[in-house]
């Protein structure tokens, strides 16, 4: 009997459990860095992508499921931002190539307040995945970064690709690119350096994501609020000795309708009410990691 193949390693990144490694200190001896990832995104309206009813996802065109998006950036998004305001919140905008190009109100709005931009594919429509060669995929990220580039004035330094996607190819790319950090490795509540000199894996969260609450698991409001509130308590305990980061994750065509916003407002003044809690960016985080890490 032959041996089973053996699988893939993971040479992206090495095992370090958290218990040992040298503390982590964020700027004004913060214990949690906080930071909102804010998906802004745009869908083709003649595929299939994040849906509401799956009933209708393969129709062309779906107007349930692609209007429940648009949703987001025409009247979700607005709402938002007054939520953020409220509580000095600038987000991390994970924001698509072909949205920055169509929706030019909310790249001002964000301009305006100084909020931080990474490159999060060309739509959230395609993954990013399937190139032919690594050449291939090179070009396509070099014609998304440059098109962010064009439309905000600032040079991305981070990437989270459309469903937290990448090729083994994309952290080397990406750094080739200028860019520092990625989002898609959901493996810590830490930053942690990759085996890519210059770049760093910087949290993000499926687990506090309004997609994958409210959609994929039918949290309620309230339940939304309560599992913000544990998992900021938990990160917040356990950082006495090391710092730790939470990441939000949200969506204008989720977190943004009527009878959920509140709870969104009601959980950052939660957080925001603590001391010891840094509101800050994605960018500003891989920054003061790196600087105590070199």
């Amino acid at each position: 009997m032959s041996a089973a193949p053996l699988s893939a390693e993971n040479r992206l990144y090495d095992y370090v459990p958290i218990t040992q490694r040298n503390p982590v200190a964020w700027p004004g001896g913060a214990r949690v860095a906080v930071y909102v990832g804010l998906n802004i995104e745009h869908f083709h309206v003649d595929k299939p992508s994040t849906s509401i009813w799956e009933g209708t996802a393969h129709l062309q065109p779906d107007p349930l499921n692609y209007g429940w998006r648009d949703y987001g950036n025409r009247v979700g998004i607005w709402r938002l931002i007054d939520i953020f305001d409220r509580h000095g919140v600038r987000p991390s905008v994970l924001l698509n190539s072909e949205a920055a190009v169509r929706y030019p109100q909310i790249v001002t709005a964000g301009l305006e307040r100084g909020w931080a931009w990474l490159a999060h594919g060309r739509t959230n429509s395609q993954l990013h995945a399937g190139f032919e060669t690594r050449e291939k995929e090179r070009e396509e990220l070099a014609g998304i970064v440059d098109a962010i580039r064009r439309a905000t004035g600032r040079q991305p330094k981070g990437w989270m690709g459309p469903g937290l996607t990448e090729t083994f190819d994309t952290p080397e790319l990406l750094r080739e690119l200028g860019l520092s950090y990625v989002l898609d490795w959901t493996a810590d509540d830490q930053p942690f350096r990759l085996n890519v000199p210059g770049m760093l894996s910087v949290p993000y969260s499926v687990e506090l994501n309004d997609i994958s609450m409210f959609v994929a698991r039918s949290f309620t409001g309230p339940a939304f609020y309560q599992a913000v509130v544990d998992h900021f308590d938990q990160l917040y305990a356990d950082a006495a000795g090391s710092g730790r980061v939470m990441a939000l994750a949200l969506h204008p065509f989720v977190i943004g309708q009527p009878s959920r916003a509140k709870y969104l407002d009601k959980a950052l003044a939660y957080i925001a009410g603590h001391p010891g809690v840094w509101l800050t960016t994605s960018d500003a985080i891989a920054e003061a990691y790196l600087a105590q890490s070199p």
